[in-house]
């Protein structure tokens, strides 16, 4: 399986949650250069919540 880590060459948004009980892990990079990391369920929904909003695809509506 190829490895879809987000990284400043191919940025974006990777979340995992192998099983129901083992906590979700994120991370985030962004073509502005911002990064982030999560661990757990409620830490990587902001994660996500965050990205979505403020980075990624963002910046193309904002034009930043």
């Amino acid at each position: 399986m190829a490895d879809l880590t987000p990284t400043p060459d191919r940025p974006g948004l990777h979340v995992s949650k192998p099983s129901p009980n083992t906590p979700a892990t994120g991370s985030a990079v962004c073509h502005c250069g911002a990064t982030a990391t999560a661990t757990g369920d409620s830490q990587v929904k902001t994660l996500v919540e965050g990205y979505t909003a403020n980075h990624g695809a963002a910046h193309n509506r904002t034009g930043r």
